[in-house]
C-alpha cells in the first residue's frame, strides 16, 4: 500500500505540471492571436514617480506631571509639548506596471507606494546663571571663589524628541474600461476590483529635563552677598513607543480620463481623476515604556550634596495587540501629457485609513493615518 502511495504522488505532480503548461501555452496563443488583429498601442505600461505627502498621523502626547505644573524659567516661554508630534511630511516613491491586452478592454495592474520620514526636535529654555541681586564686583573683592555655588544655579527646561515613520501600500487590480462616453468618445472609464495591502510603522523617543526653581541663598554682610546654599528640584522623564499596523483586504477603484486637446495617435493633453475604497483586515500593535523621576536638592550647590528622591514612576511596559477593520478611501485629480508610447502626469492625491494605528500611551486610542499632496509620474509603453 505504501508503495502505491509513493508512486502516485509524482504522477499527480506531473499531471498538474502538464495541465498548467497547457493552459499557459493556450493563453499565450489566444493573446498572440488577438494581438495580431489589434492596433499597435502598447500592451505594457511601466510607471515610476514620486509624491510630496503631507502626513495626518495623530498620537497621544507624553505629558509628565511636572511639565504641566512647573513655571517656566523666563518670560519668553516655550511649549515643551510642542515637540510631541509625528513627522509632518514625507517624499514617497511609487511604481506601477499595467498590462492591457490588445483587442480587449481589460486592464491588469500591480503597484506599490512607499514612504519614510523622520522628525527630530530639541528645545531648551534657561535663565541667566545669576538671577539673584549679586554684584560681580562685590564677589570679586571677596577672597573666596564662589563659582561652584553658581554653576548649578540655573533654571531650565529641556525637551528632545525623535520620530520615525514608514508606510507602504501595495495594490493588485483587474479592471475593465466600460466606455461610458462621457464628454468625448475617447474618454476612458476603468472600474477595477482587487486586493490592497498596507503596512504602517512608527517609533517615538522623547525625553524631558527640568529645573524650574533653582536659586542661590545668600548671607548678606555689609556690601557682600555670601552664598550659603540653596534648595531646588530636578525632574527627568522619558518615553518610548513602537506602533504598527499590517492589513489586507478587497479594494474597488474608478479611474477616468478625458481629452482636453490633441489626438491619441499623435500627442494629447488629458484631464484625469479617480476614486478608490477598500476595507483592510489586519492587526494593530503598540509597545510603550515611560518613566518619571523627581529629585529634591538642598544645602550647598555642590556634587557632595546627595539629593533625595521625591518620586519615581516607572509603570510596567504596555504591550497591546488587537485585530481591527480599517476603512480606506482615497481620490486624485490631475492632468497628463501623452504620446504614443509615453506619458507624464501631474496631480493631487489623498488617501485616508481610519482607525489604523493605536496612538495611546497607557490605554488604547485609535488614530487615523492619512497621506495627501501633489504627485508626478512618468510612464513608458512597451509592446504593441
Amino acid at each position: 500500500m505504501s508503495e502505491l502511495i509513493k508512486t502516485s504522488r509524482p504522477n499527480i505532480r506531473v499531471s498538474l505540471l502538464v495541465t498548467a503548461s497547457a493552459m499557459a501555452i493556450l493563453g499565450f496563443g489566444c493573446c498572440s492571436a488577438s494581438a495580431s488583429n489589434a492596433d499597435d498601442r502598447p500592451t505594457v505600461w511601466i510607471e515610476l514617480g514620486g509624491a510630496w505627502a503631507h502626513l495626518s498621523a495623530g498620537e497621544e502626547k507624553f505629558a509628565p506631571p511636572f511639565v504641566l505644573r512647573t513655571p517656566r524659567p523666563t518670560p519668553e516661554t516655550i511649549d515643551p509639548l510642542s515637540v510631541g508630534h509625528p513627522p509632518r511630511s514625507s517624499f514617497d516613491k511609487e511604481g506601477k506596471i499595467t498590462f492591457e491586452p490588445n483587442g480587449s478592454n481589460w486592464v491588469f495592474s500591480a503597484g506599490v507606494r512607499y514612504g519614510r520620514s523622520n522628525a527630530d526636535k530639541h528645545l531648551r529654555q534657561q535663565s541667566p546663571f545669576l538671577t539673584q541681586p549679586l554684584n560681580a564686583k562685590t564677589v570679586a573683592r571677596f577672597p573666596y571663589n564662589f563659582a561652584p555655588f553658581f554653576r548649578n544655579a540655573l533654571q531650565f527646561i529641556d525637551t528632545a524628541q525623535k520620530n520615525e515613520e514608514t508606510h507602504a501600500v501595495v495594490d493588485f487590480q483587474a479592471g475593465k474600461d466600460v466606455g461610458l462616453g462621457m464628454f468625448d468618445s475617447n474618454t476612458t472609464s476603468v472600474f477595477s476590483v482587487g486586493v490592497r495591502f498596507a503596512q504602517f510603522t512608527s517609533r517615538t523617543n522623547v525625553a524631558f529635563k527640568s529645573d524650574p526653581d533653582a536659586h542661590v541663598k545668600y548671607f548678606q554682610y555689609q556690601s557682600l552677598h555670601i552664598p550659603v546654599g540653596g534648595v531646588y528640584h530636578s525632574y527627568q522623564a522619558m518615553a518610548q513607543a513602537r506602533r504598527s499596523f499590517l492589513g489586507v483586504g478587497p479594494s474597488l477603484s474608478w479611474n477616468a480620463s478625458t481629452p482636453l486637446m490633441g489626438t491619441p495617435n499623435d500627442a494629447e493633453i488629458t484631464i484625469d481623476w479617480g476614486a478608490s475604497a477598500a476595507v483592510l483586515f489586519g492587526r494593530q500593535k503598540a509597545r510603550v515604556h515611560h518613566q518619571t523621576t523627581a529629585h529634591y536638592h538642598f544645602g550647598r550647590y555642590s556634587a557632595y550634596n546627595p539629593p533625595s528622591t521625591l518620586y519615581h514612576i516607572a509603570p510596567p511596559d504596555k504591550e497591546r495587540s488587537r485585530s481591527v477593520v480599517v476603512p480606506n478611501i482615497g481620490g486624485f485629480a490631475g492632468f497628463s501629457f501623452s504620446y504614443a508610447t509615453g506619458k507624464v502626469s501631474l496631480g493631487y492625491r489623498a488617501d485616508f485609513f481610519f482607525g489604523a494605528m493605536d496612538g495611546g500611551f497607557d490605554t488604547h486610542k485609535s488614530e487615523n493615518r492619512g497621506f495627501y499632496g501633489p504627485f508626478a509620474t512618468i510612464s513608458l509603453g512597451l509592446g504593441g
